[in-house]
């Protein structure tokens, strides 16, 4: 069996990910799985979404503790489970621990998985997470730099100018024409991978 694509969307908390998420799963012939952070989170016992064993899941976002990083482990085995199975996969994500993204890359580099970097302006971000309801006040922003900090990508998109249809669609482009290498080249950049 042939394995999956997998696309993994990397943005800070209210970039636009989940949109992003949404509207690939429509523009594709064939159903791509949501595997991402979010669902893997609400797995958790709902004591631990609450502080202070949130402290040891995510803490305030840009740090995780030691469940946390159990979690995030698990989901990086999991998508690749999905897609050797045959399974297409999109998963958002909030790559600002230097262990995920060494060990997202360790567990999808073989496959052909993509890395897509969401941004968009830090003023932007904080209208939107000041419009949400369901985001900690100061996340985005603690998340602005951190994100994209120990990461390269297949491509990247900004979503304060283009929406969620036209991200996807240049998400649909960029597959069609070439082969990914920003897992690849993380995986290489990582000692003793």
């Amino acid at each position: 069996m042939k394995p999956g694509t997998v696309i993994i969307i990397n943005g800070a908390s209210s970039s636009g990910k989940t949109s992003i998420v949404k509207a690939l799963q429509a523009s594709f012939a064939e159903p791509y799985l949501d595997a991402g952070l979010d669902r893997f989170l609400w797995m958790l016992p709902r004591r631990y979404l609450e502080r202070p064993l949130w402290d040891d899941v995510l803490g305030l976002a840009t740090t995780a503790g030691q469940t946390g990083h159990q979690l995030v482990l698990g989901m990086h085995r999991a998508i690749a489970a999905l897609a050797h199975a045959g399974n297409h996969v999109v998963a958002d994500h909030v790559l600002v621990e230097p262990l995920w993204v060494s060990d997202c890359a360790a567990s999808l580099a073989d496959l052909d998985a993509w890395l897509i970097g969401v941004h968009c302006p830090l003023e932007v971000l904080i209208e939107r997470e000041r419009a949400r309801a369901d985001r900690t006040l100061g996340q985005a922003q603690a998340q602005h730099k951190l994100v994209h900090r120990f990461v390269v990508y297949d491509l990247e998109v900004d979503t304060s100018v283009l929406t969620p249809d036209q991200c996807a669609e240049a998400i649909r482009q960029a597959i069609g024409m070439g082969e990914p290498g920003a897992l690849r080249q993380l995986r290489e950049q990582t000692p003793g991978s």
